[in-house]
């Protein structure tokens, strides 16, 4: 790979920068290349491509080149030469009957190239005979605008492969197929500030962004990255990451083609302070699973997805206007000086609504001191409300009170975003308003944000004052504007404290593994008595039990447990136990023990289940049913979910999700997801569960994902009953199918 080794960053490139909003971001981050993998043989930190060459190149080749009026090669053509003129390219046009294009002398191959070139743009049908041929002149990128790959079938799906495996042989990086001119728009080089680096694999869906310059908002870089046979969207997350000019990373993605590289490009991002905002459609796609376990129907693929993205500190939003709004906000907006919102407002109506759906976001609207409501009280009447939101009732914003009024409010030091709703103009106060935001913004390190809620938007207010203004942020909703605050603020949140799993992650097996390993079974269910010595292997406390095979093995057994005991039959194939009959609970003689083993041997008789025996159990009972598991995502690999167990994990579907390697903040954080966590900490007087002991059963679970996620298709503990605070939590069932 051009520029880089695994994991590996040049030193030279990778400095510490500061960017132009004036915050510095952190150094490189180099590791030892001899602990890059985990303890599956993954890799732990993002491969960077080094991309300078592609978007900057010093010589170009046009492949298909043509001047004739009338062909589609003409106007790419035309937009190429202008492009390369922008960024000081040589271009070298390839045509094998033209003497010329467009008064520049044409090459008839590849091979008579005068030079290396940087960048081939391949206006063929079929871009792998050239692939081939530009492996002979190392050229060190391509971009291939052909279609009529995986995106129209099977067949097109091999025949993309077939691209894929060359351009893999030659060596050179390849955009696409089916991209399109993106890459090479004119962006405008009058705006400053940092800048949003655009990744589309739908190349119109990034045209509202691109539009975001008519706006005064800077971009640096578009990344159509069409069917990602070679480069995907991870490689330019990371890349752009590693730009000093780039504030914010926004992405419309469609699919993702690799979810480890996805989720290292995005850690990436996070050590860099950088944040990513994505579009990514899906969100109804129903998972395609046919799971045995229960864990396995608890989340669909979306569901992964988007645990994945929040792990990693990826802002996931729904619309392209959300994405414009909130991708713009976090480019240019500084670090946070306070997590408080205030609404400040012309009309108690709007301050309330806007107030209200502030606070259903999350958002922090602090109630503002006696003494500065008191301060307030000196410019506004007395009988409107500056609590927060704020009403002015109007007529102070007209003159000298309304500076006042924000300046004051921006002096709290519990306040660290204004929000000014202008739900339409109102001349000459709103122009009065505006202005007076404007200034203060230009005066102060907290955020200001003005919704100018015009459906006209041509007001000198809005297109003057407001979008001249690099310190204001604006908005056309106030739907827009939370969003974008909320993220604002959680990405700084998230970035202050961030510590990347990846660092954390085993490289080498535990003692556990090897006694696991011998457990395993490929392709098949182990029995509940074996997927339990599993569970033990890693420090999973089970119930005291024993497995037997006679009435009268079952009878000792019980007393040597303990009444009363519980018994289920034990077999490789038995998926649930409770459906059939082969579980019997609660039992308390010898005589109803025995009565048991032979109603539990004749059931499965009956059913045509093969046995290895009886368990005969402790019986647990006091404690929250949970269920935790491992289940293997397409994209990602093994994930780990915890959820309400028993019967609940029917009902409710009550769940958290998270993509292995995750620390122990993690492991609680999901909790705090569950719409039950009333449970684990006591209801209705019962005593608060185990979260410590529920902690370390998840993080223990997790490692047993890393170290056989391999052989583990999944792994069901349910339910795993967490006891009262300080008596730990029992496995009391679990289910385990190899791969």
């Amino acid at each position: 790979m051009l520029g880089s080794t695994h994991g590996t960053l040049t030193t030279d490139s990778r400095r510490a920068r500061v960017i132009a909003c004036g915050e510095q971001r952190p150094g490189p981050v180099v590791h030892d290349q001899v602990d890059d993998l985990d303890v599956s043989g993954r890799p732990l930190y993002a491969d960077v491509p080094d991309l300078a060459r592609f978007f900057r190149p010093e010589s170009l080749a046009v492949i298909g080149a043509s001047d004739a009026e009338g062909r589609p090669n003409t106007g790419i053509t035309r937009q190429l030469l202008g492009w390369a003129e922008r960024v000081g390219a040589r271009v070298h046009p390839v045509h094998p009957t033209r003497p010329s294009v467009f008064g520049i002398p044409c090459t008839a191959s590849v091979a008579d190239l005068p030079e290396q070139v940087d960048l081939a743009v391949l206006l063929v049908a079929d871009p792998l005979p050239v692939i081939e041929e530009l492996a002979e002149t190392k050229v060190r990128f391509a971009v291939a605008f052909a279609s009529g790959f995986a995106e129209t079938g099977e067949a097109g799906a091999e025949a993309q492969q077939r691209l894929a495996d060359a351009v893999r042989r030659s060596g050179l990086r390849l955009l696409g197929p089916n991209t399109n001119l993106n890459a090479f728009e004119r962006f405008r080089d009058d705006l400053d500030g940092p800048a949003i680096a655009l990744i589309t694999q739908s190349g119109h869906q990034g045209r509202p962004l691109f539009a975001l310059q008519e706006l005064g908002i800077r971009l640096s870089h578009w990344a159509p990255t069409g069917n990602e046979a070679d480069l995907e969207s991870a490689d330019f997350i990371s890349w752009f990451a590693e730009q000093p000019e780039v504030g914010a990373i926004a992405c419309y993605v469609e699919g993702i083609k690799d979810g480890r590289a996805f989720l290292l490009a995005a850690d990436r991002a996070a050590r860099r302070k950088v944040p990513v905002v994505a579009v990514k459609v899906g969100r109804t796609e129903a998972g395609a699973r046919t799971a045995a376990s229960h864990t396995g129907k608890l989340t669909g693929a979306d569901d992964v997805v988007d645990a994945a993205m929040r792990q990693y500190g990826v802002i996931r939003v729904d619309g392209l206007d959300e994405l414009q709004d909130t991708a713009a906000l976090l480019a240019r907006a500084r670090t946070p000086q306070a997590d408080g919102v205030v609404v400040y407002s012309i009309s108690g109506g709007t301050g309330a609504h806007v107030a209200d759906l502030a606070a259903g976001l999350g958002l922090r609207l602090p109630t503002l001191s006696p003494d500065r409501q008191a301060e307030l009280h000196q410019w506004i009447p007395e009988y409107l409300s500056v609590a927060n939101p704020v009403d002015n009732g109007g007529h102070p914003v007209g003159d000298w009170r309304g500076r006042k009024i924000i300046d004051a409010i921006l002096a709290d030091p519990e306040v660290g975003v204004l929000i000014c709703p202008v739900t339409g103009p109102f001349p000459p106060l709103s122009d009065k308003l505006v202005r007076d935001l404007v200034e203060a913004a230009e005066e102060t390190d907290k955020l200001v944000c003005v919704v100018w809620g015009s459906p006209v938007g041509t007001e000198p207010a809005y297109r003057e004052v407001l979008l001249g203004s690099s310190r204001v942020a604006t908005f056309r909703t106030v739907g827009n504007c939370l969003t974008a605050v909320r993220a604002w603020l959680d990405h700084h949140r998230f970035v202050s404290d961030y510590h990347s799993p990846f660092d954390e992650a085993p490289r080498h097996p535990s003692p556990s593994f090897r006694k696991a390993d011998a457990l395993m079974r490929p392709g098949q269910q182990l029995s509940e008595h074996a997927a339990k010595q599993l569970l033990r292997a890693y420090g999973i406390r089970v119930p005291r039990e024993q497995l037997v095979t006679s009435a009268a093995a079952a009878v000792r057994a019980a007393a040597q447990v303990g009444y009363p005991v519980v018994m289920k039959a034990s077999g490789a194939q038995i998926a649930h136990k409770t459906e059939l009959g082969l579980v019997k609970i609660g039992l308390t003689s010898a005589s109803q023990v025995r009565d048991a083993y032979r109603e539990l041997t004749d059931i499965a008789r009956y059913e045509g289940v093969s046995l290895d025996g009886v368990l005969v159990c402790q019986m647990v009972e006091q404690g929250v049913e949970m269920v935790v598991g491992v289940t293997h995502d397409e994209l990602f690999g093994p994930t780990v979910t915890v959820g309400l167990g028993g019967v609940l994990v029917e009902v409710l579907h009550d769940a958290a999700v998270r993509v292995p390697p995750f620390g122990e903040e993690q492991a609680r954080d999901m909790l705090t997801e569950l719409r039950g966590r009333a449970l684990l900490d006591g209801v209705r007087g019962r005593p608060p569960a185990d979260l410590d002991a529920l902690v370390e059963v998840v993080l223990r679970v997790q490692r047993m994902a890393l170290e056989l996620g391999g052989q583990l298709a999944e792994l069901d503990i349910n339910p795993l009953m967490v006891l009262p605070r300080g008596q730990g939590a029992v496995a009391l069932d679990a289910l385990v199918v190899c791969r």
